[in-house]
């Protein structure tokens, strides 16, 4: 069968669910881009010296999870304003939470996650630290057999209902922004998918807030109630930690350069 993927290339993007599996599949290095909010939240959680634990939907599964590891479960952020503890704002993150065991689950970045667990190495990037997350990729390809290359994964979000259509992706834009900016700093040859996205990211870099802010993503959030998460997750190359997937739990060299 001819080959019609991005395989010539070193740097590649692959959107949602099956783009991580397909990812995986290639053992290739992966980094899984979720800026509203999973990804900014699990870089947020180890900048203060949280232990994550992705887990993907079922929410009861995870539950069981969190409950058999003796880590907290991240609630949704209704439930962590009414009842107190963590959830998917990376805002719900502080300084005192060092050493504490949290389980964060969610539908598209943890799901993505789990998805391309076999990958030959798993990152998480996002708008801070997309520098930092390109780095740490090159670093990881330099490192492997000649012929690594390094799919970035822009989650993007779910329709409501499929509508019979088959098709629940909703690509975000917020996604892939965030995917670009980590692509634009990646060595190694492009193929023109990854190009592109670096290109959108390069051509609105001075507009990143703004068109995050009123993307639906971000409406959504902001009519909510959660403006300051998403100004949170618009800040770009703030953070130098890169979560890194090793054995189940995201471990990264925690050097943040703010929070």
């Amino acid at each position: 069968m001819t080959d019609f993927t991005q395989a010539p290339y070193d740097c590649r993007v692959e959107w949602g669910l099956r783009g991580a599996i397909e990812a995986a599949k290639r053992k290739d290095i992966t980094i899984i881009v979720d800026v509203l909010s999973f990804s900014t939240t699990v870089v947020t959680a180890l900048e203060h010296g949280a232990v994550v634990y992705p887990s993907p939907p079922p929410l009861a599964k995870a539950k069981a999870y969190a409950e058999a590891i003796g880590a907290e479960l991240a609630l949704s952020r209704a439930e962590a304003a009414a009842l107190g503890g963590y959830s998917l704002s990376p805002l719900s993150f502080k300084l005192a939470d060092r050493g504490r065991r949290i389980v964060v689950c969610s539908s598209n970045g943890a799901a993505c996650t789990s998805a391309a667990s076999d990958a030959s190495a798993l990152l998480i990037g996002c708008l801070r630290n997309a520098a930092a997350a390109a780095q740490a990729a090159d670093q990881l390809r330099r490192a492997s057999p000649p012929g690594a290359s390094v799919t970035v994964v822009p989650c993007g979000e779910q329709w409501d209902d499929d509508s019979g259509a088959g098709q629940r992706l909703r690509p975000a834009i917020e996604d892939y922004l965030g995917a670009g900016a980590i692509l634009a700093r990646l060595s190694g040859s492009r193929s023109p998918e990854a190009e592109l996205c670096a290109a959108a990211f390069e051509r609105t870099v001075g507009r990143l807030r703004e068109l995050i802010w009123d993307c639906g993503s971000g409406r959504e959030l902001r009519t909510r109630g959660y403006k300051q998460d998403v100004l949170h997750s618009t800040r770009l190359d703030v953070s130098s930690a890169v979560p890194m997937l090793v054995d189940g739990t995201f471990f990264a060299d925690i050097g943040a350069k703010s929070s």
